[in-house]
């Protein structure tokens, strides 16, 4: 099955050894599932985003239980999105997505340690402009994986 192996594989990039004072890889594991959940809503299910942010909370290094959380939250919104939008094209979920991106970063450095990363915000942000400029790219991937899938 090709779509929790990209997740699992997305997760594993996260966790490359690079070693650096403040983050910037984007979170792979997250930038896949929503290109995923995206572009087709009825694939996943809602109580997906729970197992999935649990493997991502493996490789990651988040503390066991915080994307799992926030991947169910974010999951639990784009199900209430997709009810109540009639059709989205490219730019709103571009805007969806960058959303949800902002909402997992920052709930999880705010997870981490509440009190002095409210004051340290500021140091997400090129990890969070890499991303949404990142998930375009991500989400054609996807697009194509998902032609093929349905191809054959």
């Amino acid at each position: 099955m090709i779509p929790p192996l990209t997740v699992v594989i997305g997760s594993m990039i996260t966790a490359l050894p690079i070693i650096t004072d403040y983050p910037i890889l984007p979170p792979m594991g997250l930038l896949v599932v929503l290109a995923w959940r995206l572009i087709r809503p009825g694939y996943w299910a809602v109580w997906a985003g729970f197992p999935l942010g649990m493997i991502d909370d493996i490789f990651s290094g988040q503390p066991f239980g915080s994307a799992a959380f926030l991947w169910s939250v974010i999951f639990i919104l784009l199900e209430t999105v997709d009810r109540k939008a009639v059709r989205r094209d490219y730019w709103q979920d571009w805007l969806i997505a960058s959303t949800a991106i902002m909402f997992v970063l920052l709930g999880g450095m705010l997870i981490v340690d509440f009190q002095s990363n409210l004051l340290r915000i500021d140091l997400l942000v090129p990890q969070i402009l890499l991303s949404i400029l990142l998930y375009p790219f991500v989400a054609r991937l996807i697009g194509a994986i998902d032609n093929w899938r349905v191809a054959s």
